[in-house]
């Protein structure tokens, strides 16, 4: 797939931590760790034995007890009596990661319990986002007597008006932050609503589901010293997996509950027993009795092939992939998913030509807040191409994609910009909305997205400065290209899973010394031999091709560069690579 390549990269700040040596110091000798851990370990906040031991060695007993979330004993009883009763439950989900997971999540858990499920993932293009009136009388025209949200519903009034008009009693499990006031139920299971106290605030959806099916799970072994022990050992493994998925694929800080969660989750990844997970990493091309998962498997691999079927189809094979026992069904829904993915990609990079053609024109120029519209652009790669357009930016965006009169819209923030309150900023001129500080998701009239635009960029000037934007390079630490080996390497996984909140660390080298000329892969790509006292390693610059031949380096000069290191697995010139962040000429 051929995509446009981002802007040329703008000079950035590099900014290195200060980082305390005598704590830095002290952390090798408590827990047999090298040196350039703890200082990364001390740069992310991390300043003693016991908070180090934690992070570097996530356990079960580091999951909260589910009972601390404000409303679960509520929602645990009304389940329970559903179940007895023979009650049908609806899970009504969402149409991506974590929406489909949640659903799948706690659909295994109450029927392991004996309980009757249906469940409803929404069509993203004919339903939208959150739940529908019909189909909750649909519901209760078949019977059923409690719905269940998952991902959704803390900001749904009109739908739990309808709930109760209908005679069916509303739990809400949702992360997203509430408006102000909360909607009528039975129990709402949110750490962000006010009055919980529930200590990890950064839940994914999936995660506040999964903390009402632990609840439950817990509830019906409570006393049984075996099933209790069934339960951690076999089930709750089992569950983490797909909140792994779930966690890294919601873009979540990975910071602790929710390390934990992928960490344990990650590990158990490693014997993807159900047919579903066995396909899908097939299809991904993941091996991990070869090599053991990392959460940048699951956010580019196994993630977008899941988000795919709610981007350009039916979400709801999801549920039927990863609860399905038969292979041969796995494996057709896997390869479908595979498809679909494909032709997301095919949509997003025709779609992402035109969105960065956009970017150049004077008016975007000038704008601290980018809204950029147009006719035929699908609806279900517009988050993405918010993302690209932040990207290659350094400015929130929102992305807007026009149908028969109404705009649909996804939204990106950047560091010190909170999106959702943006939105409430001009909240008279949506249909709905809502999302958090960095992403939100919106529809309105296509007759109001002028008025958006002026309000945004009006909103935009009042509350971000020049220097806020282009964010600059956070780096971990200074290193000669001599401290640069396989051990280091190694060292650093001890800090995974890397993602937001425990990023991927960043070192900066200075003064190396480019050994031949700058090779260039399809034209986009770079490929540079540096040298620096004796030492030599590789560079790869993804879509940094332009930018090495705009500043013309050549042999024997001398650059700057931040960088993550990688792994070349190739059995004859294999070893540490420099994959680049950002280069500059020495000085």
């Amino acid at each position: 797939m051929q995509v446009p390549s981002p802007a040329l990269p703008k000079t950035k700040r590099w900014i290195l931590p200060a980082v305390d040596a005598g704590t830095a110091a002290s952390l090798p000798r408590a827990l047999e760790i090298p040196s350039s851990i703890a200082g990364l370990l001390v740069a992310r906040g991390i300043l003693s034995a016991d908070a180090a031991r934690a992070f570097l060695q996530p356990s079960l007993e580091h999951l909260h007890d589910p009972l601390l979330m404000h409303g679960m004993g509520e929602a645990v009883a009304r389940v329970e009596g559903a179940i007895r009763a023979g009650e049908p439950i609806l899970i009504y989900g969402d149409y991506d990661v974590d929406g489909t997971t949640a659903v799948v999540l706690l659909k295994t858990a109450v029927e392991r319990l004996g309980g009757i499920v249906r469940f409803h993932v929404p069509h993203r293009l004919r339903e939208g986002y959150g739940m529908q009136r019909e189909v909750l009388e649909r519901a209760a025209g078949e019977g059923t007597g409690l719905v269940i949200s998952v991902d959704t519903g803390i900001r749904a009034f009109a739908a739990a008006e309808a709930a109760e008009e209908l005679g069916l009693d509303l739990i809400v499990t949702d992360h997203h932050l509430p408006e102000g006031a909360l909607p009528r139920a039975i129990a709402i299971l949110n750490p962000n609503q006010p009055g919980c106290a529930y200590p990890c605030k950064a839940l994914c959806g999936a995660a506040v589901a999964f903390k009402l099916a632990y609840a439950l799970l817990l509830s019906a072994a409570e006393g049984d010293g075996a099933a209790l022990a069934r339960l951690r050992d076999k089930l709750l493994p089992s569950f983490l997996k797909m909140l792994a998925i779930a966690t890294v694929a919601d873009a979540v800080p990975l910071t602790g509950e929710n390390r934990a969660i992928v960490a344990l989750g990650l590990k158990a990844l490693r014997d993807p027993v159900s047919p579903g997970l066995r396909a899908l990493m097939q299809v991904a091309q993941l091996d991990p009795g070869r090599k053991p998962l990392t959460a940048t498997d699951i956010g580019f691999r196994l993630g977008p092939r899941i988000n795919a079927a709610g981007r350009m189809d039916i979400a709801s094979d999801v549920v039927e992939l990863f609860t399905t026992r038969s292979p041969a069904r796995a494996q057709e829904l896997a390869a479908r998913l595979d498809g679909l993915n494909t032709d997301r990609r095919s949509t997003e990079a025709a779609a992402l030509r035109a969105v960065l053609d956009r970017t150049g024109e004077p008016e975007c120029a000038e704008a601290r807040c980018l809204v950029l519209d147009g006719e035929g652009w699908h609806r279900g790669v517009i988050g993405i191409l918010a993302s690209r357009v932040v990207e290659a930016t350094g400015k929130p965006a929102l992305v807007i994609a026009h149908e028969s009169g109404e705009a649909y819209g996804s939204g990106r923030s950047i560091e010190g910009f909170h999106l959702l309150e943006a939105l409430e900023s001009c909240a008279p001129l949506f249909t709905r909305f809502g999302g958090h500080a960095h992403a939100a998701g919106f529809s309105l009239p296509s007759s109001a997205v002028p008025a958006l635009r002026a309000h945004l960029v009006g909103y935009a000037a009042a509350h971000l400065r020049e220097e806020d934007l282009h964010a600059p390079v956070r780096c971990d630490g200074e290193l000669p290209l001599s401290h640069v080996t396989a051990t280091l390497h190694q060292a650093l996984r001890r800090l995974e899973p890397f993602g937001m909140g425990n990023p991927e660390p960043r070192f900066v080298t200075r003064g190396a010394r480019l050994a031949g000329e700058p090779r260039f892969m399809q034209e986009r790509h770079c490929r540079l031999q540096l040298a620096q006292d004796g030492a030599q390693h590789a560079a790869l610059g993804w879509h940094w091709a332009e930018r090495v031949r705009a500043i013309a380096l050549r042999s024997g000069d001398l650059v700057d560069l931040v960088y993550r290191l990688r792994e070349n697995e190739h059995p004859e010139f294999g070893g540490v690579e420099l994959e680049i962040v950002d280069l500059r000429r020495a000085g």
